[in-house]
């Protein structure tokens, strides 16, 4: 237990959140280059193949693992993409996703897409 002079001397101070996503440096997006595309499986519970990128971002000199959204991609080597904070739940160390039809990542689902589309960067549906 802590004595009152102890609080005097030095004030209780709450400890600091560490941020998951350094490699964005405080920005909400950062353009990434594509080194490796291949698939993983989830944490226990769940039975899936995942889709993940190991991505070079000039601009931090580093490497991050991004998940790709959605159904189907068209990635190959050398492609720029751009990525956003945000983690996947059952892959351990995913703290970064895709976006979709930004630079050189574009649609390639074998649906129309009605909700969520400005996560996938698709317009506005008309019939």
């Amino acid at each position: 237990m802590i004595t009152l002079n102890q609080v005097v001397r030095n004030k209780r101070c709450k400890p600091r959140r560490k941020s998951m996503t350094k490699f964005l440096n405080k920005s909400p997006q950062k353009k990434g280059i594509r080194v490796r595309v291949y698939t993983t499986k989830p944490k226990k519970p769940h039975s899936a193949i995942r889709k993940i990128a190991k991505l070079y971002l000039p601009s931090r000199k580093r490497h991050v693992l991004a998940y790709i959204p959605g159904q189907g991609h068209n990635l190959s080597a050398h492609s720029v993409v751009l990525i956003r904070g945000g983690r996947v739940r059952d892959i351990p160390g995913m703290h970064a996703k895709i976006y979709r039809n930004k630079f050189d990542f574009f649609c390639a689902e074998p649906f129309v897409r009605k909700r969520r589309r400005s996560k996938y960067g698709i317009h506005k549906f008309r019939e």
